[in-house]
């Protein structure tokens, strides 16, 4: 568990000095010993309820996320042996456990196994990864067959974009590393091609879409792209790998980053006389979490360590002049009659305290914003274990 505490040994000392006022009163504490009345609750949490949250969330999710198939005209469960076609489908659920957020899920799953040890973590995915694997040679059969047909493996046979597969195939390397033993090498090598081969380039390499408009770059696709580069180099030991991941950051850092506001921009069009700057949250959770990954798993003697390191401090520096007093991002960040946004201050606040217990942030500068965000973000969790107060998706303007 020391790291769910990350930063809280350090603040012993506030705790102690709490428990020395506890009979406090107005009329007779001095004023900075008297327990301010902040909106959201500023204070060391408890391990023990740190956990409640965690295991509220994972059992809504165990409860929302389908492991099973069925057959779409039908509606009983489906198993590889009855052929695989457009009718199968996963069994109904909140969300679909082969989209990029579920990339994003596992990853933060595994995490969980092995910051406490808890096997239930680790088997939420290796359940759901072997229903995928279990299927994935028919689908590709099925596909080659009906190129054209729709089916619900077809993101991770034949992507159209980063998000059909890049977070996917980074949790099935993560997996791997966890112990996860069935094959899955087709999703991998599948997301290798598309992402060095396959994907819109601009002439210096760089990653784009071609949606709204060709050759633009969404900020999203530092994510959607560079953690599988990196989980394909560990895998591979090739270092073709981490010089493309590094390559891709630095170009989108160097056409969408705001050096004055040490923030990064949503989108960018290439050729286009100016770039309206929206700012974000989670396009900028996006890159920060990835600067995140890149200094987690680049080798230690890589030239670009160097760069990210003052990257991640840089962004924060940022990022934390923008926290709203109630320990939230705004969904813009810079605009405050913009709603107060979960999603991205939850990244924030793994990135931040991830960054303590790796030694590459002061906890004494650092930690206190991440305390803050974590008991905001707790607030928006309601009894079922469903997170609240979370933006869906938005286009570039």
């Amino acid at each position: 568990m020391k790291k769910i505490i990350f930063v809280f040994i350090f603040l012993s000392f506030w705790v102690q000095a709490q428990k020395n006022i506890t009979t406090a009163s107005d009329a007779t504490a001095p004023l900075h010993a008297l327990k301010p009345d902040y909106p959201t609750t500023y204070g060391v949490p408890a391990v023990a309820d740190i956990q409640k949250t965690i295991d509220r969330v994972f059992d809504y999710l165990d409860r929302a996320t389908p492991s099973n198939f069925v057959d779409k005209s039908s509606g009983r469960p489906w198993t590889p042996d009855l052929g695989y076609s457009d009718q199968v489908v996963f069994a109904k659920g909140d969300f679909r456990p082969i989209s990029y957020e579920w990339g994003v899920t596992y990853s933060g799953m595994l995490n969980l196994y092995q910051i406490t040890g808890e096997a239930k973590y680790r088997d939420y995915v290796f359940k759901r990864l072997d229903l995928i694997a279990s299927t994935i040679e028919s689908a590709r059969k099925y596909d080659e067959a009906s190129r054209l047909k729709p089916h619900v493996l077809k993101g991770l046979i034949q992507p159209k974009a980063l998000d059909d597969i890049g977070a996917m195939a980074m949790a099935v390397l993560k997996a791997k590393k966890s112990g996860f033993p069935t094959d899955m090498s087709y999703v991998t090598r599948r997301a290798s091609d598309f992402i060095l081969k396959e994907e819109h380039r601009l002439p210096d390499g760089t990653l784009v879409r071609v949606r709204p408009l060709k050759n633009t770059m969404w900020l999203d696709d530092v994510y959607m792209a560079i953690p599988a580069l990196l989980q394909l180099g560990i895998a591979s030991n090739d270092e073709k790998y981490f010089d493309e991941s590094f390559k891709q950051f630095s170009a989108y850092q160097k056409r969408m980053y705001n050096p004055s506001l040490n923030v990064f921009m949503h989108g960018y069009l290439e050729g286009a006389e100016a770039h309206p700057e929206f700012h974000w949250a989670r396009a900028n959770g996006w890159a920060l979490l990835t600067t995140s990954e890149m200094l987690m798993y680049l080798p230690a003697n890589h030239p670009g360590r160097k760069f990210m390191e003052a990257q991640l401090k840089n962004h924060l520096k940022g990022l934390m002049s923008l926290q709203d007093g109630t320990g939230f991002w705004h969904q813009l960040l810079e605009k405050n009659d913009s709603y107060l946004e979960t999603s991205a201050t939850a990244i924030y606040a793994y990135v931040i305290a991830n960054g303590v217990n790796n030694g590459w942030l002061d906890p004494k500068i650092y930690a206190p914003a991440a305390i803050l965000a974590w008991n905001a973000v707790n607030s928006r969790v309601n009894a079922q274990g469903q997170v609240e107060g979370t933006c869906v998706g938005t286009g570039l303007a």
